[in-house]
């Protein structure tokens, strides 16, 4: 694993028990002056989410939008995501599939919501999230859930739209068949009397797809960059 060392003031910063808005304008101004633009940039801000046990709400929203912002934006190809981008994000947010928390899960969301092409692998693991919570208890959209039912509320159909609302046009919704098999996992793994109507009406309009998407292979270039390395604070 290679080792990474947090210059002033992150290094402060992380080793502080709350984490607060006077902080961010600190990073801001020394670490971050121009937003998250390099690899090194992203190793700091995932040292810093991991190791202050508190967080104001100001951080969960720098949290996503720069590092959002930093992979469409100003990773290849920018505006938008291909097969790299999708595995360097579960390599990075993700343990077997699983978003363990609720802020990683959120950064993943808005990653696709800025993006103009989202792989069909992206879309499958953030569906699988709900599987995960409703089959399963864990990841981090089971604890954003008002409910621990093993049925489908009007807050997981929101959660679902927020995903296919892109490929969502005129009634149907075109999944591929990797999407489509995670959606019928949703569907066994509920209890199909208590789920929200809302639910059969998504259902019933998927519809799969018979054409193929474009596939944006590449070799993994951050710009100017090597990977992202494992966080290890000194």
């Amino acid at each position: 694993m290679s080792e990474f060392r947090l210059a002033f003031p992150a290094c402060v910063v992380a080793g502080k028990h709350r984490l607060t808005a006077e902080d961010i304008v600190l990073l801001r101004k020394h670490t971050f002056p121009e937003g998250i633009r390099t690899s090194d940039h992203v190793v700091v801000m995932l040292a810093l989410n991991s190791s202050c046990p508190e967080k104001c709400s100001e951080w969960n929203t720098f949290f996503v939008e720069q590092l959002a912002g930093f992979i469409v934006d100003y990773t290849y190809p920018q505006g938008s995501l291909d097969e790299i981008n999708v595995a360097w994000i579960m390599r990075m947010f993700t343990t077997d599939g699983v978003v363990n928390s609720a802020l990683e899960l959120e950064l993943i969301l808005h990653v696709m919501e800025l993006s103009a092409y989202v792989p069909d692998e992206l879309r499958a693991l953030a569906l699988d999230q709900l599987r995960l919570a409703l089959s399963e208890d864990i990841g981090g959209y089971r604890l954003t859930r008002a409910t621990d039912r093993r049925s489908i509320t009007r807050q997981d159909v929101d959660y679902v739209m927020r995903i296919l609302r892109s490929v969502s046009e005129g009634g149907i919704i075109g999944v591929s068949p990797v999407e489509y098999g995670v959606l019928q996992r949703i569907e066994a793994a509920t209890q199909p009397g208590a789920n929200h109507q809302r639910w059969g009406e998504i259902m019933a309009a998927v519809e799969l797809r018979d054409f193929a998407e474009p596939r944006r292979s590449r070799w993994l270039r951050i710009i100017d960059e090597e990977p992202v390395v494992e966080v290890a604070v000194a």
